[in-house]
C-alpha cells in the first residue's frame, strides 16, 4: 500500500505551527534485516539521519538495546525476582534461560557521518561518545551493523510462547534514546513503558517465505508477497526466502510478527482508514470475527469522541502474550472469549491516540497514557455493550482500594520506581482513568469532552505533559486548576466529605458539611423533597475562581466558595427539615471520595446507588 507522505507531511507542519515553542527531535530509520528462523537469529544493518532540532550542543548519543533485558542478571530479572508482588508472567522465568533462549543485541560497528566512533554496552543501553559534537539545527547520520537473538517470549517480545505464535518482534531493533526538553531518556528496560522520537521507518525483513508477517507500516510490495496483503496469488518455492518492504511515516517505534499459520482479514472503518486482523486460523477463529465489526466501532467512536486517527492502517496481531501497544499496531493475547478479545483490542488500539499520536513520555507519565486509554476504553465498551452500570465505576472502586491499602503512590512516580506491581497498575490505569472521569465533574462533562479534542488536535506529535493538558483544560472551562494537578497527580491525599448535621432552622434547613480528607473538591449537594423535585447546591472551591457550566439538574443554585483550608461549611435551604426527603453530596459519584457512607443524609450503612438526577437536554 502506497502512502501519500505530503499530505501527513501537511498535517505535521500545521500542528507544529500551532506549539512552535516545543521542538521535536526527529530520526529517520533505514533498516535491512536477514532473519534465520533456524537459529532464531538475525543481522541487520541501520542507517539513521538524527536531526537536532533542540538548542543543545550534543556530546554524546544513546541507544536502547531492549533484547539484552532477557538474559539471566539483567535488571529486569533480578527487579522480578525481588519486587515483593512479581508480574507471574516474569518471576525467575529469564534467570532459567540458556544461552540458546535469551534474548541479545550485539553492535558490530558504528559510525557517525561515515567515522567509527567509541561506545559502550551498560546492560540495555548503548552508551556512544562522539567525535564530532552535534550543534543545534543540524542533521548527522549514524550508520550501524548489529546482529541480535530472540528470547523465548518472556514479555512482549520472543518466540514459540504459549499460543504458539511463531515471532512477536517487539523492540527488536537498536532504538535512538529521546532527548528533549528535559534532556537524555536513556532508562534501563524493567519492562515497564517506552518513549521514542517522532520518526519515518523504512524496514526491510528477509526470511522464510512461509512466514506471514504483520507489521507498522505500509508494504511497498505486496504484489511479490501475497499472503492476503495482495489479490494476486504468489506463489513461493520451499526454502525462498522473501523481503517485505515497509514504510512507517510519524511514529515512534516500529513492530512486527510473523507466524506460518496467520489467517490475514481487512476490514474498513472508512474509505481512509483499514484495520487488519492476523490470527492463527485454530485459535477461535469464529471469535476473532464476531471482534473485527466491533474494533471497527470503538475506531469510529473514537474518532468522533476524541479526535481523527491520522493513519490510514491498523493491525490487531495475535502476538499471544497479554496485550500492548505499538505504532499502528498491537500485540495481544488471541485464544479468548469474545468479551476478553474484545476489551484487549479496544484497550490496546486506544493506545494509539494517547500513546502513539500525542506520544507522552509513557515511563514518566504512564497515567496519562494507561489512565486515559482505560477511561475511553470504559466509555468505548459501554457503547459496544450497552449497560445500566456506570462505565467508570470500576475504576473507582479499584483507586479507592488502592488509596486505603497504604502502598499508593503519587501518579508523578517514575513508571520503573513503583515499590509494587499493584501500586503502579491501579495508579497509572485506575487512577488516570478517575482523574479524567473527575476531572469532568470540577468543570464539567462538555467542557471535558471539548478539552480532550483540542488537547488531541493541539498536542498530537508533541509528546505533551501534565501541565501541557491542564493549561488546554483551564482555557476550555475558564477555571484555575492548579490545586487538582497538584494534589490529585502530586499527592497521595485523599478526598472524604460528610454531612455532619442537618439541622431545622425555623421556616428553613441548615446542613453542615464536613472535610474529613486532605484534599479539597468543590461540591453538588442534591436536596431531594417529598413532592418530587430536586435541587443542586453548587459549591465552588474558592481557588478555583470561578465555578463549573454544567447542567444535569433542573435546578441549580450556586452558593458561596469553599476555602480550602476550613473544615466545615454550612448553608441554609428554604424549606422546612420536613419537606427533605434526602440530601446526597455528589449523587453522579463522579468525585473518587473514599468513604461515601457519609455521603447522605439520612445516613445510609452502604455504598450509594446511583442517583435519579434530572437531566437538563
Amino acid at each position: 500500500m502506497k502512502f501519500n507522505f505530503i499530505v501527513l507531511f501537511a498535517i505535521i507542519s500545521l500542528n507544529v505551527s500551532a506549539q512552535s515553542d516545543r521542538w521535536q527531535q526527529r530520526a529517520k530509520y533505514q533498516m535491512d534485516v536477514d532473519f534465520d528462523a533456524t537459529k532464531h537469529q538475525y543481522k541487520g544493518t541501520q542507517k539513521l539521519i538524527y536531526s537536532n532540532n533542540s538548542p543543545d550542543t550534543l556530546h554524546k548519543v544513546f541507544y536502547h538495546l531492549y533484547l539484552n533485558a532477557f538474559q539471566p542478571g539483567s535488571q529486569m530479572d533480578v527487579r522480578s525476582r525481588t519486587i515483593s508482588d512479581p508480574d507471574p508472567r516474569v518471576k525467575d522465568r529469564i534467570a532459567k534461560l540458556t544461552p540458546s533462549e535469551i534474548g541479545y543485541e550485539k553492535v558490530l560497528s558504528l559510525k557517525h557521518n561515515g567515522k567509527p566512533v567509541k561506545y559502550e554496552v551498560v546492560g540495555t543501553i548503548l552508551e556512544v561518545t562522539l567525535n564530532e559534537k552535534i550543534l543545534p539545527k543540524t542533521q548527522h547520520t549514524f550508520e550501524m551493523v548489529f546482529e541480535a537473538q530472540v528470547p523465548i517470549q518472556i514479555r512482549r517480545t520472543g518466540r514459540d510462547n504459549s499460543e504458539g505464535i511463531d515471532y512477536s518482534m517487539a523492540q527488536w531493533y537498536p532504538k535512538m534514546s529521546e532527548y528533549d526538553y528535559e534532556g537524555w531518556h536513556a532508562n534501563p528496560y524493567i519492562a515497564r513503558e517506552f518513549y521514542g522520537i517522532w520518526g519515518d521507518f523504512d524496514v526491510k525483513i528477509t526470511l522464510d517465505a512461509s512466514y506471514v508477517v504483520a507489521a507498522t507500516g505500509y508494504l511497498q510490495n505486496p504484489d511479490k508477497i501475497g499472503h492476503g496483503y495482495s489479490k494476486n496469488v504468489v506463489t513461493h518455492k520451499p526454502g525462498e526466502k522473501i523481503t517485505w518492504h515497509f514504510l512507517a511515516p510519524e511514529v515512534h517505534d516500529f513492530v512486527w510478527a510473523a507466524d506460518r499459520d496467520y489467517q490475514h482479514d481487512v476490514v474498513k472503518v472508512d474509505d481512509n482508514l483499514d484495520l487488519h486482523f492476523f490470527y492463527q486460523t485454530d485459535t477461535l477463529a469464529n471469535v476473532w470475527k464476531e471482534m473485527e465489526p466491533l474494533a471497527v466501532r470503538c475506531f469510529k467512536i473514537m474518532n468522533e469522541k476524541f479526535g481523527r486517527y491520522p493513519y490510514k492502517q491498523y493491525s490487531v496481531i495475535q502476538g499471544g502474550d497479554g496485550g500492548m501497544e505499538y505504532a499502528m499496531a498491537t500485540l495481544i493475547m488471541g485464544r479468548q472469549n469474545l468479551g476478553g478479545l474484545v476489551g484487549v483490542t479496544v484497550h490496546e488500539s486506544i493506545h494509539s491516540w494517547f500513546q502513539h499520536v500525542l506520544g507522552t513520555n509513557e515511563s514518566k507519565y504512564s497515567w496519562m497514557d494507561e489512565g486515559f486509554t482505560t477511561y475511553a476504553q470504559n466509555i468505548v465498551m459501554a457503547e459496544l455493550f450497552p449497560s445500566k452500570n456506570d462505565p467508570q465505576r470500576s475504576s473507582t472502586v479499584s483507586y479507592r482500594n488502592l488509596a486505603k491499602s497504604g502502598i499508593e503512590e503519587p501518579l508523578t512516580t517514575h513508571a520503573d520506581h513503583y515499590n509494587t506491581n499493584r501500586a503502579y497498575s491501579i495508579a497509572s490505569y485506575s487512577k488516570g482513568a478517575v482523574f479524567l472521569n473527575q476531572l469532568g465533574y470540577v468543570i464539567g462533562k462538555q467542557k471535558l469532552e471539548t478539552g480532550m479534542k483540542r488537547y488531541f488536535n493541539e498536542w498530537k506529535f508533541k509528546h505533551p505533559n501534565p501541565t501541557d493538558l491542564k493549561r488546554i483544560m483551564e482555557k476550555e472551562s475558564g477555571l484555575e486548576l492548579d490545586w487538582y494537578w497538584e494534589d490529585f497527580v502530586g499527592t497521595t491525599k485523599t478526598i472524604d466529605y460528610g454531612i455532619k448535621e442537618v439541622v431545622s432552622d425555623g421556616a428553613k434547613t441548615a446542613v453542615v458539611l464536613t472535610k474529613i480528607g486532605q484534599m479539597p473538591m468543590p461540591l453538588d449537594v442534591v436536596v431531594s423533597y417529598k413532592d418530587g423535585t430536586q435541587e443542586n447546591f453548587n459549591i465552588p472551591l474558592e481557588i478555583m475562581r470561578g465555578e463549573k457550566s454544567e447542567q444535569i439538574y433542573s435546578k441549580t443554585t450556586f452558593l458561596t466558595d469553599w476555602g480550602w483550608t476550613y473544615p466545615e461549611y454550612t448553608f441554609s435551604i428554604d424549606r422546612n427539615l420536613a419537606d427533605i426527603e434526602r440530601i446526597v453530596i455528589d449523587p453522579s459519584q463522579r468525585m473518587a471520595d473514599i468513604d461515601p457512607d457519609n455521603n447522605a443524609y439520612p445516613s445510609i450503612t452502604k455504598e450509594l446507588p446511583r442517583f435519579r438526577a434530572e437531566k437538563v437536554r
